[in-house]
């Protein structure tokens, strides 16, 4: 077997564990900061998208985590305004000490 032979399970893997850990982040970034940093995320996605580019050359594999991950950013944005309205509706904890 050859590493060519994993890219498909190393994909659906990195995948995985991306979004296991954006959904975190963004409930984190909301509760800290609140949707002002939506920018942060929009900045990230626009960093991995050319880094997915860039790789395209040279690894399959890599551009396309870091694809993912672009994009997972890029969705990250629409998800920090979405948990602003979860926490509104007591879903989720209001940070007290974040102004309003």
């Amino acid at each position: 077997m050859e590493f060519s032979d994993f890219r498909g399970i190393i994909i659906g893997l990195s995948t995985f564990l991306i979004i296991g850990l954006f959904h975190p982040l963004v409930i984190k970034a909301e509760y800290h900061l609140g949707k002002r940093c939506w920018w942060i995320f929009l900045l990230a996605g626009i960093l991995f998208l050319v880094l997915s580019l860039l790789l395209g050359r040279y690894s399959f594999t890599w551009s396309t985590v870091c694809g993912v991950i672009a994009f997972s950013s890029f969705w990250s944005i629409l998800e920090l305004f979405e948990q602003e309205k979860r926490v509104k509706k007591g879903w989720f904890p209001e940070n007290p000490s974040r102004r309003k």
